[in-house]
């Protein structure tokens, strides 16, 4: 016996391999969407904990940065 392939066998085939590009362009999809909702997330909890790491008028400070309020008075060591 030789080997053969009989159409019915392509066809299947073609249908096994059709199914398997469409799973894994879907799951590509999937995976992009997710990478964007994550990166979106990362970025407001980055800019959150930014803004919470500042310090409120009166509170210690060592540079500008380190104040909301952008100045910090370099005799007292506290934000203004």
């Amino acid at each position: 016996m030789k080997a053969q392939l009989s159409a019915e066998m392509l066809i299947i085939l073609v249908i096994i391999l059709g199914i398997a590009v469409l799973v894994a362009t879907t799951m590509l999809r999937s995976a992009n969407k997710a990478a964007a909702t994550v990166e979106q997330k990362a970025d407001k909890i980055m800019n959150m904990s930014d803004s919470a790491a500042k310090g409120q008028k009166g509170a210690f400070c060592v540079s500008d940065e380190d104040c909301e309020s952008g100045f910090c008075d370099p005799s007292a060591k506290r934000c203004s």
